[in-house]
């Protein structure tokens, strides 16, 4: 792995997706991205997972802010022809993470209440408390139920995981990519009993009512850079 900025090892990750109409992110998307699809439809992720060892280089990991828990609501876009990651908005459970990324990468954290519970299976509570953001919320348990595989390319698991690097843009409207890099993703089917998915009011998107297409990794390390402006 090349020498990154920030250092950080995912855990218990899930991979929620469902498809939806193109011309319904179209619009939420900066002008100077593509929205990115598969089989002429967009995809809507929703993704709970939880965070150690988060540091920036030559610091170690310091107890009590290097591990929190963490939820993003994501689609998919591209840019001079390299495809990456679109954020509408990323929850997590530490106040020193959420302003560190809204400054230096341009990116809508929030602050959260979150609880996690892991084992064999992993029960995942959180409810955004950030001072006049739209409310969120999710309360779900989630467990692998297969073996590890890894996505191959031109099908839909790779279109969803295999992108190595974010987009994200600032008040003034200029869009910066970062890139990240990491292991090809462990991937494993999964099972998920959802109770509460409030994520995607703040869009104003409604989320199809079939079931999402899941995917569970165990554990990724991941290294990632200071964010560049596009011309």
């Amino acid at each position: 792995m090349r020498r990154g900025l920030m250092f950080m090892r995912w855990h218990d990750l899930l991979f929620m997706h469902w498809p939806v109409p193109a011309d319904a992110l179209r619009p939420l998307i900066p002008s100077r991205l593509g929205l990115d699809t598969f089989g002429k439809e967009a995809w809507l992720g929703i993704v709970p997972f939880y965070m150690t060892g988060v540091r920036p280089r030559f610091v170690p990991p310091i107890p009590g802010i290097s591990a929190f828990a963490e939820l993003n609501v994501r689609t998919y876009v591209t840019a001079d022809d390299k495809p990456g990651v679109w954020f509408f908005s990323l929850d997590a459970a530490s106040k020193l993470a959420v302003r560190a990324a809204r400054w230096g990468f341009h990116l809508p954290y929030f602050d959260a209440k979150m609880r996690v519970t892991r084992g064999n299976e992993i029960r995942y509570e959180s409810t955004r408390t950030h001072r006049d953001a739209s409310p969120a919320s999710l309360v779900m348990s989630y467990c692998p139920t297969g073996n590890v595989f890894h996505s191959k390319p031109r099908t839909l698991e790779h279109f969803l995981t295999d992108r190595l690097c974010l987009y994200s843009a600032d008040t003034n409207k200029n869009v910066y990519r970062g890139d990240i890099d990491h292991a090809p993703w462990p991937l494993q089917p999964a099972d998920a009993q959802i109770e509460v998915n409030r994520m995607t009011g703040q869009i104003g998107l409604q989320l199809p009512e079939t079931a999402p297409l899941l995917h569970f990794a165990k554990r990724l390390d991941v290294a990632a850079w200071k964010v560049q402006r596009l011309e």
